[in-house]
């Protein structure tokens, strides 16, 4: 099986504070499978480390208000692309991220208040009807 999988949770330092998500659950699930990483951040250009974002009315945002939604929104078409691409079945995507934060996201503040809504990679996984799954749920 081809499985693409937020890089982060691989061990790559591509957090936004340049650290990674590392996560032995996942790692242990993908043995024996083709892993296709993916960060729709780093894809879209933004740099390691970089300010924390949340996504503010729609729009994906630093804490001072500075919109990074361009280049958060190009990151996920490449990520989308390099899953359509691969034939990935599945991706695993690391909670609660404005990119691939599936069904709960923080809510803009910058509060670590958690709300209903999806990463803006998520929103395109869930238009092309690919499976994914929250690593939490792993």
């Amino acid at each position: 099986m081809v499985i693409a999988v937020s890089a982060c949770l691989l061990g790559q330092n591509c957090k936004y504070n340049g650290g990674n998500n590392r996560n032995e659950k996942v790692l242990e699930y993908i043995k024996g499978h083709e892993v296709i990483p993916v960060c729709p951040e780093v894809f879209g250009g933004l740099p390691t480390p970089r300010e924390p974002s949340e996504i503010v009315n729609g729009v994906v945002r630093h804490k001072d208000g500075v919109s990074v939604d361009k280049e958060f929104r190009e990151g996920a078409r490449i990520a989308l692309e390099k899953v359509l691409n691969s034939r990935a079945e599945l991706v695993i995507l690391q909670s609660r991220s404005p990119s691939c934060g599936p069904d709960t996201i923080y809510d803009g503040t910058f509060s670590k208040k958690l709300i209903p809504g999806d990463g803006v990679f998520v929103q395109l996984l869930k238009e092309h009807n690919i499976k994914y799954i929250d690593v939490k749920d792993l």
